[in-house]
């Protein structure tokens, strides 16, 4: 505040000085303060107020309401410093306030962590990000999202719907994958050394050992250590199956199904016989009970469901 008010010594000068070179941070604070202070300063030398007149009014409306008899004081002249005064209150306030947040906006980051364990569960990260952690899976994310990028870590799978932000593009690393987005929603699942990515909306890219493919709405990838990226279509919305209680199959395999099943309900559904793994299905099953899942497949299908104990044959 010396600084400001032109009364700081050659000492404290320097200081400032090199407080001021030290940080492009520090530097940025000091001007922000100074231009509050400056805007003090004329806002003070522009004041209309009549300071003699307005004491004057005060005194008389004292002298008004006393009943008992008064006595002239004294007037005393205000000198213009006053203003200087208030302008300089007013700065320290504004510039505690401005400290105290630029203080909180730079603390470090603390890392979070959502983890789902025998249930979904859905979490909203610092910049309105909205993910869906299935069961069994984790995600790994700063309190506050810094720099020029937005960066979490997934072990098991997710759904991710990401806020909107061309400046900080949103990072998601799995494995030695590398997915990258604005803003957009999709699904990855990390399972045993593979790495699936499904778009739903919007625009996805998918880098992996130096090599990015870009993923559209309704295209997906499967990524293995060794594999090569390439991307299919999506045929079907199984993968939605954890975060609508849906199971919606469009010319799916069965084998794919009943793989999805067994995670779903913890069951362990075999098919019995090798030429009906690839017998294709359409069917939509919602928030139904196993039995009467099994009981749909049969019928649409025409195969016979068969329960031991622990097991469920499809032949």
């Amino acid at each position: 505040m010396k600084y400001l008010l032109g009364e700081a010594s050659p000492v404290e000068k320097e200081q400032v000085k090199q407080w001021l070179t030290a940080n492009a941070d520090n530097q940025a604070y000091y001007d922000e303060l100074k231009k509050v202070w400056d805007t003090s300063l004329q806002l003070a030398s522009v004041s209309t107020v009549d300071e003699n007149k307005a004491w004057q009014r005060f005194r008389q409306r004292i002298q008004q309401g006393n009943t008992c008899e008064s006595h002239p004081e004294p007037f005393i002249r205000r000198s213009g410093f006053g203003w200087m005064k208030i302008a300089a209150s007013v700065v320290l306030v504004i510039g505690l306030a401005v400290l105290g947040y630029w203080i909180y906006d730079n603390r470090p980051a603390q890392q979070m962590l959502a983890q789902a364990t025998n249930t979904v569960i859905n979490d909203t990260l610092p910049d309105g990000s909205v993910v869906t952690l299935n069961k069994t899976s984790s995600l790994g994310y700063p309190s506050r999202f810094r720099g020029n990028k937005r960066e979490v870590t997934l072990k098991g799978e997710a759904f991710f719907h990401v806020a909107p932000d061309k400046t900080k593009p949103f990072i998601v690393s799995v494995n030695d994958v590398e997915i990258t987005v604005v803003g957009t929603s999709f699904n990855v699942r990390s399972e045993n050394g593979l790495t699936a990515v499904i778009v739903e909306t919007g625009i996805v890219r998918v880098t992996h050992k130096g090599k990015t493919v870009e993923l559209h709405a309704n295209e997906q990838i499967a990524v293995t250590p060794t594999d090569s990226l390439d991307k299919e279509p999506v045929t079907d919305k199984l993968y939605n199956y954890y975060r609508t209680k849906e199971f919606v199959c469009n010319d799916t395999p069965l084998w794919k199904l009943v793989e999805v099943l067994n995670e779903a309900y913890k069951s362990n559904i075999v098919i019995g016989r090798p030429e009906l793994r690839d017998l294709r299905i359409n069917i939509s099953l919602y928030n139904e009970s196993l039995n009467r899942v099994l009981e749909l497949i049969s019928l649409t299908l025409g195969v016979k469901i068969n329960k031991t104990a622990g097991q469920v044959i499809i032949e």
